[in-house]
């Protein structure tokens, strides 16, 4: 059964007149959204202009970043044909995608060594390379490059593909690579899918083979080292490849997982006793008290990244400095989440054990501690995933671990597939430790079905 209560006219004019203060909207009631609005939109406005937002995106270096980002995916091989008296000489940068006197189908030697032809995906784009002239292709249609000792001169009626930049010609194949010809020598980008040479560098015997080929040797072929297995050699060769150094890359990840797990460990063993001091119902002293709590304001302030530095400068570049860091860090986090833990703790629990006669250590071992442990314990477990992220950061300040390695392929700036597959495996360790994480504080939190 529902009624409907009915008001007049009179009666809300009544109402309205003896009660305005409820029913009257204040100045930011009736403003307020528009005028935070504005206020967030004049700020915004003040950013874009201070730090030249617009101007730095329109001058920013697109193409270049478009590179970087195929290079994450794809490798290039990266020959220089020289001009050597008569002969085309080619030349290959440091990395070595291929064996010296490798058969490559898409580069391969005219008779007596004068010549080269370069294929660009399909056999419409390629360069046929001489000392005098290069020829282009582009979508099978011919264009003569002429070299002299001054220059390389674009042909008339070229395509926008190919450009005059100087005293050289540039050639752009699109994804495929491109070109640069000089007088003396044309410089090369050839453009792949995948990473080259990722799981055996050209100096190990499994270089080139397929995979039902390794697969084949290391299960059932005859013993390429007669001193280890197939299997043991491939595994040797694997993680010691002088290209991707899997063997160093895998070390120092598993450095920054334990820089990781033993400065959060560290910093969870010193925070729990240090906590209690800084409860003022567990400790009963301001002064204590105050001094504790402004030692984890002093802690936790400073940065973990200024943490590191300092640290790398005291005991020099190592996993050393990032435990330091970390355990400083959250030394000073989790004392102050545990203090306010235990601060809002039910005194009922602690007073019943009072009342049997229990010591003070007692009290709070069977009154507190089972109250707080599973929020500790969840507290712990998600600075331990944090950490993990944090410690490839410090890393890269010369604390150690996978971020040292990381920014030394940045630096390089030729290395960014290895700098890709680096970064596809902190990924990997952090999805796996969240869900780690997650699981562990479920249980401990008694949600085992979430």
């Amino acid at each position: 059964m529902s009624s409907t209560l009915t008001v007049n006219g009179a009666e809300h004019e009544r109402i309205l007149a003896s009660y305005p203060k409820i029913f009257e909207r204040g100045f930011m009631q009736r403003w307020g959204l528009l005028l935070v609005s504005a206020v967030v939109v004049i700020y915004l406005a003040f950013c874009f202009a201070f730090f030249n937002v617009i101007p730095t995106f329109v001058n920013g270096n697109w193409d270049r970043a478009s590179v970087y980002v195929q290079d994450w995916y794809s490798w290039r091989a990266q020959p220089r044909l020289r001009f050597q008296n008569g002969q085309v000489v080619p030349q290959w940068t440091s990395r070595g995608q291929y064996r010296p006197g490798a058969d490559i189908s898409w580069l391969k030697p005219g008779v007596g060594g004068s010549s080269y032809t370069v294929t660009f995906g399909s056999h419409d784009d390629r360069l046929e390379v001489t000392p005098e002239r290069v020829d282009v292709f582009i979508d099978g249609t011919f264009y003569p490059v002429v070299i002299t000792p001054e220059k390389a001169s674009l042909p008339a009626g070229a395509p926008d593909r190919m450009e005059q930049d100087g005293n050289k010609v540039n050639v752009y194949f699109g994804f495929a690579g491109q070109v640069e010809i000089r007088s003396s020598q044309v410089y090369i980008q050839r453009r792949f899918l995948g990473w080259a040479n990722f799981f055996f560098d050209t100096q190990s015997p499994f270089w080139g083979r397929s995979f039902g080929e390794v697969a084949g040797l290391m299960l059932f072929g005859e013993r390429l080292d007669p001193n280890q297995s197939n299997a043991s050699l491939a595994l040797d060769n694997f993680l010691n490849n002088a290209t991707w150094q899997h063997g160093d890359i895998l070390s120092k990840l598993m450095q920054t997982l334990v820089m990781a797990f033993v400065g959060t460990l560290l910093g969870t063993l010193f925070a729990f006793p240090l906590s209690f001091i800084a409860a003022r119902n567990i400790t009963r002293n301001r002064t204590a008290n105050w001094f504790m709590k402004r030692l984890f304001d002093f802690l936790r302030s400073i940065d973990m990244l200024i943490w590191a530095l300092f640290f790398t400068r005291a005991f020099g570049p190592g996993p050393i400095p990032g435990i330091a860091a970390i355990f400083f860090t959250d030394t000073g986090a989790l004392g102050k989440v545990y203090a306010e833990a235990l601060e809002n703790v039910d005194d009922k629990q602690r007073e019943g054990v009072k009342s049997v006669g229990a010591a003070p250590i007692n009290v709070q071992r069977y009154g507190v501690v089972p109250q707080v442990l599973p929020i500790f314990i969840s507290q712990s477990l998600y600075f331990w995933e944090s950490n993990t992220r944090s410690a490839t950061v410090i890393g890269a300040v010369g604390a150690g671990g996978i971020g040292l390695k990381l920014l030394e392929s940045m630096k390089t700036n030729a290395d960014w597939d290895k700098v890709a597959y680096m970064v596809l495996l902190i990924l990997i360790v952090v999805f796996l430790f969240d869900n780690m994480s997650n699981a562990l504080r479920s249980r401990v939190m008694g949600k085992r079905g979430h």
